[in-house]
């Protein structure tokens, strides 16, 4: 998920560190600021130039439910990340209401300081909590069309919820045609871990080939969908036109691991 700092990659000694949580700290190069929790695994990323695009590839494929769900009203991210997501969702899909769910205070100051995330509104309410209470709550349950998942520690060595009761909860939030994505990075032995947990709950679970530095994203499905291929294509050229995303390529990845996985 978050390939390990340059060495030549500048630091500026900014710190957020309120205790109890790790620090949220930066490093820049070549005009992209990275965030980190107190070591060098990058935790996320923004290009000064660009503010609200995604600039991590993998961090796009989490975009991909956008091939299944096209009017989504509620996406919730849990693990806020350097808010790449929230911030393209917010900006991007108007109609959308946009939801993250943080533990580390530390990670919403530095975002809300340096990355650019905006003040909770009408539309956006980013929140401190556990990303398990937040599934856990019957209140979430049904509400959510897209649900996107990136948790992992300063240590990064695997997603920090990955029990079946974890991603019970985040099936029970979908509502009935919702996706969820989630990127598996860290021991190998995590990903059977997840994905088997997974597979347990929901009715569908397809992965991507593998993206830069080990990072493997999931789409999980409440129902399975019917993947007709001509479809999708044209869906990805639509999100190509308006969101500049390359959508193409998941349908390539989905189609590759149909043909693997028959």
């Amino acid at each position: 998920m978050k390939p390990a700092v340059s060495p030549t990659t500048a630091s500026t000694g900014l710190r957020f560190d309120q205790p109890g949580h790790p620090p949220a700290t930066i490093t820049e190069f070549q005009g992209v600021r990275s965030l980190h929790l107190g070591t060098s695994w990058v935790q996320g990323a923004m290009r000064l130039s660009r503010p609200d695009a995604i600039e991590l590839e993998y961090v796009q494929m989490m975009m991909m439910w956008l091939l299944f769900v096209q009017r989504p009203r509620h996406v919730v991210q849990l693990g806020l990340g350097s808010a790449a997501l929230t911030k393209f969702c917010y900006r991007r899909l108007p109609g959308t209401r946009v939801t993250a769910i943080e533990l580390n205070p530390n990670v919403i100051a530095i975002c809300r300081s340096l990355f650019g995330l905006p003040d909770n509104d009408d539309r956006l309410q980013v929140r401190e909590m556990n990303a398990l209470d937040f599934v856990l709550d019957p209140a979430n349950h049904g509400t959510v069309d897209a649900l996107q998942v990136d948790l992992y520690d300063e240590e990064a060595r695997g997603p920090v919820l990955d029990t079946p009761e974890f991603y019970q909860g985040c099936y029970d939030c979908l509502s009935e045609d919702g996706v969820m994505t989630t990127n598996v990075f860290g021991e190998f032995s995590n990903y059977d871990k997840n994905l088997l947990a997974m597979e347990q709950v929901f009715d569908a679970v397809v992965w991507l080939p593998e993206v830069h530095d080990a990072n493997i994203v999931v789409i999980a499905f409440k129902h399975a969908p019917v993947l007709d291929f001509s479809v999708l294509y044209e869906r990805a050229g639509a999100i190509k036109k308006e969101l500049n995303l390359p959508a193409k390529s998941w349908v390539n990845g989905l189609k590759a691991w149909m043909r693997d996985h028959q």
